[in-house]
């Protein structure tokens, strides 16, 4: 496992945009799969965008399409989650996780929860109408 520590939420207002960081201990993170999840209080644990290894692919849940962009700084082993024109809808707290266990599949990604073994402790964004 490894760990990850969420930062870059806040209070917004709609239309706004964030970029949030999660920023990994320990090996570099290009080798695992990461996807960052949301959840709002009240509501289920929501997918919201995944890459691969090694950078060979990504996905973005159907409510961020379009909005959100996922990537990482290698130099600074962290994961990124660029959000614009965000709306009351999105506002929730934001886990990253990776799914240290894989070691194969650079195009492999993954969106269940169920596939991520390490997860951070999450970075809360208030979007205001």
């Amino acid at each position: 496992q490894v760990q990850l520590v969420e930062s870059g939420g806040g209070l917004v207002q709609a239309g706004d945009s964030l970029r949030l960081s999660c920023a990994a201990s320990g090996l570099g993170l290009r080798r695992y799969a990461m996807g960052w999840f949301r959840q709002a209080p009240g509501k289920m644990r929501e997918f919201v965008a995944a890459i691969s290894r090694n950078d060979g692919g990504s996905m973005f849940g159907s409510s961020v399409k379009g909005r959100f962009t996922i990537s990482r700084d290698n130099a600074k082993n962290t994961l990124l989650l660029q959000m614009n024109s965000l709306t009351p809808d999105d506002t929730a707290v934001y886990h990253c996780a990776a799914n240290t266990g894989t070691t194969y599949g650079d195009r492999i990604v993954y969106t269940s929860p169920s596939s991520y073994d390490s997860w951070g402790l999450g970075t809360q964004v208030t979007v205001s109408a």
